[in-house]
Parts: C-alpha cells; sequence; structure tokens
C-alpha cells in the first residue's frame, strides 16, 4: 500500500516536473474568468531550411553577373570567362558560377543603357 502511494507519488512528480520543463522555454500568463492566473505554453514556429536567405542571396549573385556582363561589355566579359576556365581547379568552379545565363543576359541588356550614362558622368 504504501510502495503504491510512493509510485503514485513518484509519478505525479515527473509530471509536474514535465510541465515546468515545458513552461520554462516561455510561457504567457493567463487570466481565467474567476481570476486565477494559469500559465499557458507558447508555441514557437520550428525553424525550417532557410528557403527566403537562399533565394534572396541566388538572387543577388545574378544580379551581381549582369552588373559586371553589362559593365564589361558581352565580348570582354567572355574573353575573361575562357581566362578563367584555363585556370585552376578554383578558377574553374568560379567559370562555372560566373557563365552566363538567360536571366543574367536579360538583366544585363536593361542595365546596359544605365552603365553607359553612368561611365559616361564618372568619365570626367
Amino acid at each position: 500500500m504504501a510502495n503504491e502511494k510512493l509510485a503514485d507519488f513518484h509519478q505525479r512528480l515527473s509530471r509536474i516536473e514535465t510541465g515546468h520543463r515545458a513552461l520554462s522555454t516561455g510561457y504567457v500568463k493567463l487570466e481565467e474568468r474567476d481570476g486565477q492566473l494559469v500559465p499557458v505554453r507558447t508555441v514557437r514556429p520550428r525553424r525550417g531550411f532557410p528557403w527566403r536567405g537562399l533565394f534572396l542571396v541566388l538572387l543577388v549573385f545574378i544580379l551581381f553577373k549582369a552588373i559586371l556582363l553589362a559593365h564589361m561589355g558581352p565580348i570582354r566579359y567572355v574573353q575573361q570567362h575562357a581566362k578563367l576556365e584555363e585556370g585552376s581547379v578554383v578558377d574553374r568552379m568560379g567559370a562555372w558560377a560566373l557563365r552566363p545565363d538567360p536571366a543574367t543576359v536579360y538583366i544585363a541588356e536593361k542595365l546596359e543603357p544605365y552603365m553607359k550614362s553612368l561611365s559616361k558622368l564618372t568619365s570626367f
């Protein structure tokens, strides 16, 4: 009998400790209608893979390539790209990343008039 009560006590104690651990990460005090304050566990969103950050990095890299292509011009860009392809392993990896893709070419065509006017402003 005493052994059962002791086991019951330890079960209740472990349940209370589990609740305390769950509420230790953050809780909101909620006042019930009868005036009692009841802690309620806040639900934190799970952090998944940062797709938005990866997309932004990719977008900035494509924009960088387009600005580089518009500034250098297509002929000089291809010449520099050919030099990179003949280099070491790291240079070839850079050449693979910097190869002109359709999105880069399209954006570079749109940026080229602005780059020419910008170079005229800074040439004197």
